[in-house]
């Protein structure tokens, strides 16, 4: 479906998003059974006959009532009397002194009979470590599950009905080493041979295979799967890396290699020198696979391709491509806007049905087998939030669906336990609300509907993901005319904020003033923006944190594999930040060995590291050919549009305090003609400005700001402003106190430096020639680090310029892909994948009457002490003091890593800032009964502010 089609949204006839079945217990919900998102879905997972939601609780004596995240894999026994439910998700948990409790932080296998078709929890196993793989033995009687991070893979034996660990787990060897620049391993998927007397694992950092023999308990032989490796010929050609699933037929083992999408077969009749047979491509991401029992066809899900690809075992070859994201009709242009998510199959036991998750849409796609290909989607069961796996029960009586996370909702006691200050901490309980605590995952068990259910299941799934929409007259007029007077577009991304955290205190709106950190004295522009202009107090990001904030902030949409990923890497169990460009920390935007080193002179000489430009966690553009190519900019592109970047996806490895060839914060390296830029996207690579530096919290937003502004000079004289302006002003994430430059080293500095930055810019366009066809659109990627009494993804944005309302108070319920379905329709590129081209635009914020508009940016006081040349008539005033010296600041956060944005534990430093800031003003939530009592009544009017948001969108 094209831009003109879909540049407004309302409901079709048919179903209206709703909750449907079961009461909404407390299980329920904290296994995810709400109703509207942050990302603007609804979930209505009790839509399916017998749908029942199942809490993954371990039992844990110092937490009973904790919920695990991410149910991440599902397993069915051989006998169809035994389900296991693997977590792999953040599951940290805090003692009052704010240490971590070891005992209660680790992974679970949750083992449920399902013998009578309604699971039944009977034992909880714990694992340190783990990610995806889960697999039983033929015989039933062991299972075993891969230890991610710690480079092994537990076995579990039963004994009479119980289950336990047996011995040591398996070494796989590979030296606490990966591939990549300071990785450790990280065993992923495993597949276990019929006779049950080896297995193979796929080593997603080492780009390798490893065989073992479980009679033994050994790894007896290891594949390294890149091309160069093989056959020295072939160094630097990509091929086999991050492979995360394994699918066995004989002795032949298929491995789904996610970053050069194709799958490659290996034997391993020999398991001691197992050897690749071929490698069969794949247009899209793939993931998990199937071999039906013939073991004729192999079925892999596909990310990025919305599909699954068929493979003939005999050949090798693909011979059909079964599209899952919907039946046919249902989307306009199925092939076209991706997103789905499609991440894993499973058969049904007679083989005549596959299941496909299909994870950012919230369901099961259901593809009868049947028949001569083409094979298609027959209809769409709705799930709870994001389904990584589906096991159909041996009978072929229910489903049995793992999802992987929960809308978290209010957090007014984020509360970080902490090691700063002894007393402080104890205040703080044991909260552990931080957001990827309170995003829980579950098992959603249903019957599996008949044929003729599926049909109003179909439309549940088209009404809660917006499918079944047509264009609003009212957001066609007024985008067209938009963009009929805008031609330019400033989009600033920056860090970390909750809407109370910032505005609570702004005096209109839905703010708790209680929860205000960094009120008006701080963020003074911040707060004349949305009184001038408009205060939206219901807007979310779509992403948590930064991991998943980027991509949704430039793709309206994140990777399977990042949100995988996601959690293991925030709770230090392994794993890269892969989500701005750079792979294991490599920059692959640059495709050279001898360019790598000359951006990074720590890389090492080995061409077959991670060779080419392939990135893993990148999207696909809407149309064939467009791989990794999915992103706002890639839109304008496309588009013919003209694009500058200001610091989006940089490679940040050269700003570290702890390295030689550190590159140093100097206010103006135009002037010296400093390189402080590499770009991380091979697309943003000639359209960045290398003197505008990246994320680092030792460099103030001030000074980027002089460099954006030292360009945007030029194009004024020139007349020829870029369409698109994307600016990364980063300050108010916070940190490096210690080692910060021009005096910028206190938490209220560092918030006030990035409100001025935002302002000086809004100042800047309000007196250019560009003024008239100028929108400025401001947002957090995510809003992690703060409490808020709404939501804990409720966050602070701003659109500013011509035409937008003054003085108004928006509360339509708007999230990151509102606005960047705003700024396609405003600048008339195509939408970027189903997210954004099925939700509307943000047409309450704009009025045609408004031309007319102006700024003038002011410092906040608490800036006159720092070393920036503030404008003089400032400087005399009397400045606000810091609460503490920066001295202070370094010493609380003394072992913290501020290299990249959230390497460090988001609770403790969310504590210390309110602590810090507050000295002894209870945080919220820690107090006293009747603070619990006002929490819960949060709760409450949260969960009543979604149903009416639900029951308002029923009724358009």
């Amino acid at each position: 479906m094209g831009r003109a089609a879909l540049l407004g949204m309302t409901m079709l006839a048919g179903l209206a998003p709703a909750l449907t079945g079961t009461a909404r217990a407390e299980d329920d919900l904290a296994a995810g059974a709400t109703g509207l998102l942050p990302d603007g879905h609804f979930l209505t997972p009790f839509a399916a006959p017998g749908a029942q939601l199942f809490a993954l609780k371990p039992g844990l004596s110092d937490f009973p009532g904790y919920v695990a995240n991410v149910a991440m894999t599902s397993a069915l026994s051989p006998d169809g009397r035994t389900l296991l439910v693997l977590s792999a998700g953040y599951n940290q948990l805090y003692s009052k002194t704010g240490a971590t409790i070891a005992a209660d932080s680790n992974e679970y296998v949750f083992v449920y009979d399902v013998s009578s078709g309604t699971p039944k929890q009977t034992q909880v196993l714990q694992v340190p470590n783990t990610f995806i793989g889960l697999a039983f033995a033929p015989d039933g009687q062991s299972f075993y599950v891969p230890g991610g991070v710690d480079d092994n893979v537990h076995v579990f034996r039963k004994s009479g009905d119980t289950w336990a660990e047996s011995g040591s787990p398996i070494a796989l060897g590979h030296n606490n080493t990966g591939n990549g620049l300071e990785v450790k391993p990280m065993a992923a998927g495993i597949a276990v041979t019929a006779d049950g007397k080896h297995a193979v694992v796929a080593n997603n950092y080492n780009d390798s295979v490893s065989v073992l023999d479980l009679t033994a308990g050994t790894k007896v032989g290891e594949l390294d799967l890149r091309p160069g490796i093989i056959n020295p010929a072939q160094s630097g050609q990509a091929g086999g890396e991050y492979p995360i699933w394994v699918a066995i037929q004989g002795t032949t083992a298929y491995v789904s290699a996610q970053r050069d999408r194709e799958i490659d077969v290996v034997d391993f009749s020999t398991p001691a020198s197992p050897t690749l047979v071929t490698r069969v491509r794949v247009p899209g991401n793939p993931n998990r696979m199937v071999v039906d029992k013939a073991g004729a066809r192999l079925y892999v899900a596909a990310d990025n391709a919305d599909a699954v690809f068929v493979i003939n075992t005999a050949t090798n070859a693909v011979i059909e491509t079964i599209h899952a994201a919907a039946p046919e009709g249902l989307l306009t242009n199925p092939e076209t806007f991706r997103g789905a998510a499609t991440n894993s199959v499973a058969l049904s036991a007679d083989g005549r049905t596959l299941y496909v998750t299909d994870g950012d849409i919230n369901a099961v796609a259901v593809i009868p087998l049947s028949g001569a290909a083409p094979h298609h989607v027959q209809g769409l069961i709705p799930t709870a939030w994001y389904p990584n796996d589906v096991t159909p029960s041996a009978d072929g009586s229910h489903l049995y669906v793992a999802n992987g996370q929960s809308d978290p909702g209010p957090n007014p006691g984020n509360c970080s336990t902490n090691s700063y200050n002894a007393q402080r901490a104890a205040f703080c309980g044991s909260h552990n609300q931080y957001v990827l605590q309170i995003q829980k995952g579950g098992l959603l068990s249903m019957r599996t509907p008949e044929a003729s259910a599926l049909d109003s299941l179909t439309r549940q799934v088209a009404a809660n993901d917006g499918f079944n929409t047509y264009p609003v007259p009212a957001d066609e007029r007024m985008m067209a005319a938009l963009r009929a007077r805008i031609h330019h577009v400033i989009y600033i991304v920056k860090e970390n904020r909750t809407y109370d955290q910032i505005l609570g205190d702004l005096g209109r709106g839905n703010g708790d003033p209680k929860l205000t950190e960094f009120g008006r004295a701080i963020t003074p522009n911040f707060h004349r923006i949305s009184r001038q202009f408009v205060d939206m107090d219901n807007f979310y990001d779509a992403g948590a944190v930064s991991g998943d904030g980027w991509p949704w902030s430039t793709s309206a949409r994140e990777s399977d594999i990042g949100i995988k990923t996601l959690p293991l890497n925030y709770s230090g169990r392994g794993l890269a930040y892969d989500w701005e460009g750079t792979n294991r920390n490599v920059d692959v935007a640059i495709p050279t060995l001898a360019g790598r080193q000359k951006a990074q002179p720590l890389y090492p000489n080995d061409p077959n590291l991670l060779p080419g430009t392939n990135n893993q966690a990148a999207p696909d553009g809407p149309a064939p050919g467009e791989g990794q190519r999915g992103y706002l900019w890639d839109s304008a592109l496309r588009s013919g549009l003209s694009v500058r970047n200001y610091g989006f996806f940089i490679d940040l490895s050269r700003y570290s305090v702890s390295i030689s060839d550190r590159i140093p914060p100097v206010a103006d390296p135009y002037a010296q003609k400093l390189q402080v830029a590499y770009s991380a996207n091979p697309t943003l690579l000639p359209l960045t400005d290398i003197y505008y530096r990246g994320f680092d919290n030792n460099f103030p937003d001030f000074y980027r700001v002089q460099e954006w502004d030292r360009e945007f000079t030029a194009y004024e004289r020139s007349g020829t402003l870029p369409n698109l302006e994307l600016v990364r002003l980063m300050h108010d994430h916070m940190g490096n106190f210690g080692t910060a430059s021009f005096g910028i080293d206190t938490p209220e500095k560092q918030q006030a430096d990035n409100d001025y930055a935002v302002g000086r810019v809004v100042d800047r366009v309000a007196h250019s020639r560009f003024k008239d066809d100028t929108l400025i659109f401001v947002l957090e990627d995510d809003a992690q680090d703060g409490a808020d009494h709404v939501d804990a993804r409720r966050s602070t944005a701003y659109i500013v310029g011509p035409y937008v309302k003054h003085h108004a108070v928006i509360s339509t319920h708007y999230s990151t892909v509102n606005l960047l379905r705003t700024i396609e329709d405003i600048l008339g590129i195509d939408h970027l994948c189903i997210n954004d081209a099925y939700q509307r635009p943000m047409t309450d914020v704009f009025d045609l009457g408004q031309p007319m508009w102006n700024y003038e940016a002011v410092p906040s006081r608490a800036l006159i002490t720092a070393s920036l040349p503030l404008p003089a008539q400032y400087a005399r005033l009397a400045p606000i003091p810091s609460t503490h010296p920066a001295s202070w600041w370094a010493e609380q956060t003394r072992g913290y890593d501020w290299s990249r944005e959230d390497l460090n534990n988001a609770e403790a430093f969310n504590r210390l800032i309110w602590s810090g800031l507050k000295g002894g003003v209870p945080y919220p939530g820690d107090a006293t009964p009747g603070d619990a009592a006002r929490d819960d009544d949060a709760h409450e009017h949260a969960d009543a502010g979604a149903s009416a948001r639900l029951a308002e969108r029923a009724d358009h």
